[in-house]
C-alpha cells in the first residue's frame, strides 16, 4: 500500500489529486472544531463526560455519532452532524429504488439517471440534517450539566427562537458543506470523498484510543489513578493490540474475497465474424453489504439507549432495568445484534441481487453455468450460491462487529472508540483508495508500479 502510494506521488496529476484530498481533510478537520453560536461548549462536553462516566457502554445514538464525527458531535461544532444524513440518505434511497417504479427506472437510465438520482439525494439529505439538527437543538436545550449550567447561552423570548434558528440552519449548513466537500474529492481528489471524509473522522479518534491503552498500562504499573498495581491490564493491552491486528489482517482477507462462478458463452456467427465461445466467471463477493448490516443493526439497537438519554429513567425502576438490556455490555444486546446483523446481510442481498434478472441477463447473452440449464434451474442456483455466500459474510460481519464487545465485557476495559463498525470502515476505505489509485496508474500505462 505505501509502496502504491510512493509510486502515484511521482505523477504529477496523482500528486494534485493526492494534495487537493489532504487539502479537503484538513478543512473538515478545521470545521470540525469551530463551535456553533450560542452554544455552551464547556458544559456540554462535561454533560458528554458525565454520560460517559454513568454509561461506560457508549452504545446510545449520540456516542454512535460522535466516533462517526471525529469526536465534533459532543463538541456541537459545525460539521456535528458528520456525513450521517447523508448515508442515511443514500441507504433510504437505494431502498426506495428498489419499492419505487419510477426510481428503478430512473436508476437503470444510466449516467443521466444517476445525476438525477443524486440530486434526489442530495435535498433528503439536506431534509434529514434539519430532522437531525432540530432534534441535537433540543437535546442541548433540555440539558444541563452537573452544575445546572445550560448548555445553550441566550435570553427568553424572541432571542431563544433566533438562537434556535441559528443553531439548526448551522448545523444542516454543515452536513450540506461536507457533502460538496466529498463531491469535490470526487471531481478533483482520489476515492470516494464521502468515504474518505468519514474515514478522517474515525481516525480522529484514534489519539483517544491511544491514551485509553496508556491509561490502562500505567494502572498496570500501578501509576495511574487506581494507585495499586494491576498486572492485568499489561496482558489485557497487549492481547487488545493482537486482536485489533488480527481482525485488520481478516477485514482485509474478506473484501477481496470472491465466489466466482463459471459462465461460459456459446459460439454465434454475425455476418462474417464469429463472437463468444470464450469462458468467464460471475464474482460474488463474500461481503456483500459491506459494513450497512452492521450500520443498521447498530442503528436499531441504539435507540432504546438513546431514549433512556433523553428521558433519563431511573434505573431501579422497570423500564429502567428495561433499557439496561440494550447496553453493550448486556448478553441480550449482544444476541440481538447477532441476530439483526445475519437478518440485515440477508436483506440487503435480497434487494441487491435478483437471480432470476442474472439468469435472464445470463441467457440472453448466450451464456450458461456449465451442467446447469438456462432459465429456472439458473436462477435457483445463483439463488442457493448467493445463500450460502451471504452466510458466510453475515457470520464474518457478526464476529468483527462482536469482537470489541465480548473484549470490553471479559475484561471491564472501556471507552475503547474504535469499534469493529470503525474498523471495517477504516480499513476498507483504505483497500479502496489503493485501488483508485492503481487503476488511475494503470489508465497512465505506468508500468511496473507495483514492482
Amino acid at each position: 500500500m505505501f509502496k502504491t502510494i510512493r509510486n502515484a506521488w511521482t505523477i504529477p496529476d496523482l500528486r494534485k489529486k493526492i494534495l487537493f484530498t489532504l487539502l479537503i481533510i484538513v478543512v473538515f478537520r478545521v470545521g470540525s472544531v469551530i463551535p456553533v453560536p450560542f452554544v455552551n461548549t464547556t458544559a456540554l462536553q462535561n454533560v458528554m463526560q458525565a454520560s460517559a462516566a454513568a454509561d461506560s457502554t457508549n452504545n446510545n445514538m449520540i456516542a454512535y455519532l460522535n466516533t462517526l464525527s471525529g469526536g465534533a458531535f459532543s463538541n456541537a461544532t459545525l460539521f456535528a452532524m458528520g456525513i450521517t444524513p447523508y448515508i442515511n440518505s443514500s441507504i433510504i434511497i437505494q431502498l426506495l429504488c428498489v419499492a419505487i417504479p419510477a426510481l428503478e427506472k430512473l436508476s437503470k437510465e444510466g449516467e443521466a439517471g444517476r445525476r438525477k438520482i443524486g440530486t434526489i439525494t442530495r435535498y433528503v439529505t439536506v431534509g434529514l440534517g434539519l430532522i437531525q439538527g432540530t432534534a441535537y437543538f433540543f437535546y442541548l436545550k433540555n440539558s444541563t450539566d452537573e452544575h445546572g449550567t445550560a448548555l445553550t447561552s441566550y435570553n427568553k423570548g424572541f432571542s431563544m427562537v433566533f438562537a434556535a434558528i441559528v443553531i439548526v440552519l448551522v448545523f444542516t449548513a454543515g452536513t450540506a458543506l461536507m457533502m460538496w466537500l466529498g463531491e469535490q474529492i470526487n471531481k478533483y481528489g482520489i476515492g470516494n470523498g464521502i468515504s474518505i471524509l468519514l474515514f478522517a473522522g474515525i481516525i480522529a479518534r484514534l489519539p483517544f484510543t491511544v491514551t485509553m491503552l496508556t491509561e490502562y498500562w500505567k494502572q498496570g504499573l500501578g501509576t495511574g489513578e487506581e494507585g495499586s498495581a494491576q498486572p492485568k491490564y499489561f496482558a489485557f493491552v497487549i492481547l487488545w493490540v493482537v486482536i485489533f491486528l488480527a481482525v485488520i489482517w481478516i477485514i482485509t482477507f474478506m473484501q477481496d474475497s470472491e465466489r466466482r462462478i463459471p459462465i461460459q458463452y456459446a459460439k454465434r456467427v454475425v455476418g462474417r465474424k464469429m463472437y463468444g465461445g470464450q469462458s468467464s466467471h460471475l464474482p460474488i463477493k463474500v461481503a456483500l453489504g459491506g459494513v450497512l448490516p452492521i450500520i443498521f443493526a447498530s442503528s436499531i439497537l441504539s435507540i432504546p439507549s438513546t431514549i433512556n438519554l433523553f428521558a433519563k429513567v431511573d434505573k431501579s425502576t422497570f423500564w429502567g432495568k428495561f433499557f439496561s438490556l440494550f447496553n453493550s455490555d448486556s448478553w441480550v444486546y449482544i444476541g440481538l445484534y447477532f441476530i439483526l446483523i445475519l437478518m440485515f446481510a440477508y436483506f440487503y442481498t435480497t434487494i441487491q441481487y435478483n437471480p432470476v434478472e442474472m439468469a435472464n441477463n445470463l441467457k440472453s447473452n448466450n451464456g450458461t453455468v456449465p451442467g446447469i440449464r438456462p432459465g429456472a434451474p439458473t436462477a435457483a442456483y445463483i439463488k442457493k450460491i448467493l445463500s450460502r455466500i451471504t452466510l458466510i459474510g453475515a457470520l464474518f460481519l457478526s464476529v468483527i462487529a462482536l469482537v470489541p464487545l465480548l473484549y470490553g465485557k471479559l475484561t471491564h476495559m472501556s471507552g475503547l472508540s474504535l469499534g469493529g463498525t470503525s474498523i471495517i470502515i477504516v480499513v476498507g476505505v483504505a483497500l479502496e483508495t489503493v485501488k483508485q489509485l492503481e487503476s488511475q496508474m494503470m489508465m497512465r500505462h505506468y508500468k511496473g508500479f507495483l514492482d
